[in-house]
């Protein structure tokens, strides 16, 4: 079924109150409640709108916002550009395909952009989960998010995420991976407007999200990559989900907002527990002693929901790519420990010399068991 984006007249009436300054979504909820339609509000008399809002606030709404005639025509040519396998839409507040999950929150938007496969999001029905961390991760944090993001999208989850470096972006690549024509594998909340991809490495990986998912935004097009718009977008992340999975994240990073609003919001929190030596794995501590689920795999959160696992790949506990028995007959794997650890530090532990060392290192480095950290620090790495 196609939905239809809205009329030129009611978008630009939409654009104009969603764009008015100082007149936050509280405000045009409150002003809908009590006209019916953005077309409505624009209609009445300053006097009429001080019922609800403030003098000030009913004078933005009346005086047309500077470059409004600009953003309506270029948001008229985007959704008239959309390409043939996906979808632009504007999704206004009672719109069909608007997430009810998000309307059940304190500060739903407006109104949201969209791309992609836009018709799948009336199928979403809340089975969705936030997949977020730090954005200079571990290795071993980039393959927990990509194998919890595939083991969700293949119990029948949409993952939610931000489209930033890092876990961000192997959590919507995990989602991806595990799509098998899913036509909602994962949504992308950016913090931009969507006719730019931020950070613009990730251009690929937002066309093929377009592919089989959606991206989301609900800023103007045109909006750059503003620090300021990057936290508050985590509002939607959290609100679109039944919970947030936090994988690697510091004390200061973003995503403990987003763990923050999803407990706001009364949803559940998760975080995957990591080294005492790791800066990296604080946020997720912190979290744990506040509440936050631990888990250990997939499964752990599934059962949480009370979701099913995928029929066919039943989720497993994170294992050493080697069993224990090896691990404990190989003194170099023994030695690595799942720390990170200097070449001089390995040396002592196992008594190779650096020649056999380099060797062994760079033969585990190639079998996906090892990742060569910055600083000249080893980790070993496992795999979920």
């Amino acid at each position: 079924m196609i939905f239809p984006s809205p009329g030129r007249e009611e978008l630009a009436a939409w654009l104009r109150l969603a764009a008015s300054p100082g007149v936050g979504a509280l405000s045009v909820r409150r002003l809908l409640a009590a006209f019916g339609s953005p077309e409505a509000i624009l209609g009445q008399s300053a006097r009429a709108l001080q019922q609800i809002v403030s003098p000030a606030q009913a004078e933005a709404v009346l005086a047309p916002p500077p470059g409004i005639d600009e953003l309506i025509e270029r948001t008229w040519r985007w959704l008239g550009e959309a390409a043939p396998a996906t979808r632009r839409h504007i999704a206004t507040l009672g719109d069909p395909l608007y997430p009810p999950a998000l309307l059940q929150t304190e500060d739903p938007p407006p109104l949201l952009y969209l791309l992609g496969q836009v018709e799948a999001l009336a199928c979403m029905d809340g089975r969705a989960l936030a997949v977020v961390g730090s954005r200079n991760p571990t290795p071993q944090g980039v393959a927990h998010a990509t194998a919890f993001a595939r083991s969700f999208v293949q119990a029948g989850l949409t993952v939610v995420s931000g489209l930033a470096l890092g876990i961000d972006g192997a959590a919507h690549a995990g989602a991806l991976e595990g799509a098998n024509g899913q036509a909602l594998s994962t949504v992308a909340v950016v913090g931009t407007g969507l006719d730019r991809v931020y950070p613009s490495r990730h251009r690929e990986l937002a066309h093929r999200i377009a592919q089989h998912g959606v991206l989301m935004s609900e800023l103007p097009l045109g909006t750059p990559p503003l620090s300021p718009n990057f936290p508050r977008r985590n509002r939607i992340i959290a609100g679109l989900s039944q919970g947030t999975l936090v994988v690697e994240a510091a004390l200061a990073s973003g995503s403990l907002i987003t763990a923050r609003l999803a407990i706001e919001q009364n949803r559940e929190v998760f975080a995957i527990p990591g080294s005492i030596h790791s800066p990296q794995s604080r946020g997720c501590h912190a979290l744990i002693r506040q509440g936050a689920k631990l888990v250990e795999m997939a499964q752990d959160v599934l059962e949480e929901l009370r979701l099913p696992a995928a029929a066919d790949r039943e989720a497993e506990p994170a294992t050493d790519t080697a069993s224990p028995e090896a691990a404990d007959a190989d003194p170099l794997l023994a030695g690595l420990g799942h720390d990170p650890v200097s070449l001089d530090a390995l040396a002592a532990r196992t008594g190779y010399d650096t020649a056999t060392l380099q060797a062994r290192l760079l033969d585990l480095e190639l079998d996906g068991q090892l990742a060569r950290l910055p600083g000249g620090l080893f980790q070993r790495l496992v795999r979920a």
